[in-house]
């Protein structure tokens, strides 16, 4: 054959359009659909586009459950235009095309922009959203000890680069402005974002008066709101380890602050059951406790050669139980956890960590021996001070009778204008603990 029509065939056969494995919606409901008719058959996690009628674009989908003549599928869009008999096409495995040039942007889970300037520039590579954590013996160990802006923080829950912390807490006690001070710390080259289930209207106020200019020009946001549907913020979750996963392996330190946790095991717990799974601990079915280490577990250093993912995960506690099933099983995943108490939020001092029932499982092993020896110090003075404190409101404790308890009475408000942090406010690891050892001198108060 000519060289010629070599190319003139195999121009042509370019141009014949692939084989698709096409379907019909064989029934659907508020959250998942049923696709029957697609050879080969469909397996789950497989995406489908789902052709409405009257729409020019398809809504999109994911298999999740697989029956004998027919496959369950959740919408990533809204079901209310389906109809049986709609037309199903199967897609290509997904992929984000993370580059340098998503920085500064803020996107939906599926890669779209939602800032409205303009489309991204991405990597030449698609990478999947759902992966593997690195392999458990070939990834490093936690790097040095970090700081995270917050003093509480870097004082008394002490991270290294690579750990993994959980910030527990009921809603409305400050965990969004506590994590915009964390994603101004100068200790990572690039900062995620992940808004799992926020309120639309706090978008706009987080990025441009928490985050600000500076902070947003070295992060990428990645948001899917209450009212996105559950697939949709279930991939939120999956989507920011993505991104961040991206960066870490070109060799950066990544912060990953991903908000909420609670958020993206609720919207597992409408798949699983859409998908017809059983509801077992207070609702929610097992695959939901999969889920959770699945994505977790991929935060942290990486191979040889790669960086760090450095991640702070907010966790939603209903009614101020923290014993209850999502933080119970996350508590048990992460590398330490810091508690937010209400009340500590209506006395006034910010951030309300209660510095008694937090702990990074890492700080023994980051901490010189000074370092240790005033947290120990501060640590046996508030909890002090929090026994005699019934005694002292009741005017039942005299002081001179105890010296160590009148130490503590005195010692303790300044531990807390130390912790206390004005909104805006950064910190350095040095400064935390010079703060702390100053609070701490024996000077009269």
């Amino acid at each position: 054959m000519k060289s010629k029509e070599w190319w003139a065939a195999a121009r042509a056969l370019r141009q014949i359009p692939r084989h698709q494995r096409r379907g019909i919606v064989q029934a659907a409901d508020l959250l998942a659909v049923d696709v029957a008719g697609i050879r080969p058959s469909l397996a789950i996690g497989e995406r489908l586009g789902i052709q409405l009628r009257g729409s020019a674009e398809p809504s999109l989908a994911e298999v999740v459950s697989i029956g004998r003549s027919s496959a369950r599928a959740v919408i990533f869009g809204e079901t209310s235009n389906m109809a049986e008999g709609d037309e199903v096409v199967a897609l290509e495995s997904p992929g984000l095309r993370v580059g340098q040039g998503w920085l500064g942007r803020v996107v939906d889970p599926l890669g779209r922009p939602l800032d409205g300037k303009g489309p991204l520039l991405g990597g030449q590579h698609a990478r999947p959203t759902r992966a593997a954590a690195p392999p458990a013996a070939t990834r490093q160990r936690l790097g040095p000890p970090v700081g995270v802006g917050v003093r509480v923080l870097d004082a008394f829950c002490t991270m290294r680069e690579g750990q993994r912390i959980g910030l527990f807490a009921a809603s409305g006690i400050g965990k969004s402005t506590l994590l915009a001070t964390m994603a101004r710390a100068a200790a990572f080259d690039v900062v995620v974002l992940g808004l799992i289930g926020e309120r639309g209207r706090e978008l706009r106020e987080f990025i441009e008066d928490d985050l600000g200019p500076e902070g947003l020009a070295r992060s990428v946001v990645v948001c899917a709101t209450s009212d996105a549907p559950a697939a949709l913020r279930r991939e939120a979750g999956y989507a920011s380890l993505a991104v961040a996963e991206r960066f870490r392996d070109a060799g950066h330190r990544v912060l990953l602050l991903l908000d909420s946790v609670t958020r993206f095991a609720l919207a597992c717990r409408e798949i699983g059951l859409a998908a017809g799974e059983p509801p077992a601990t207070r609702g929610y079915p097992p695959s939901v406790f999969r889920e959770l280490p699945a994505l977790l577990e991929r935060a942290g250093p990486g191979g040889p050669g790669a960086g760090s993912i450095t991640a702070l995960m907010t966790v939603l506690v209903e009614g101020d139980d923290h014993d209850e099933p999502i933080a119970d099983a996350v508590r048990g995943i992460l590398d330490g956890h810091a508690v937010l108490e209400r009340r500590i939020a209506e006395a006034g001092r910010y951030p309300a960590v209660e510095v008694l029932r937090s702990l990074s499982r890492s700080a023994p092993g980051c901490l010189t021996p000074d370092q240790a020896g005033l947290v120990r110090q501060a640590r046996k003075i508030l909890s002090l001070r929090d026994e005699v404190a019934d005694l002292v409101r009741l005017g039942a404790y005299r002081a001179g009778t105890d010296a160590s308890v009148d130490q503590a009475l005195r010692m303790a408000p300044r531990i807390d204008a130390m912790l206390h942090q004005a909104r805006g406010e950064v910190s350095t690891l040095e400064e935390a603990f010079a703060r702390l050892a100053e609070a701490l001198s024996d000077a009269p108060a």
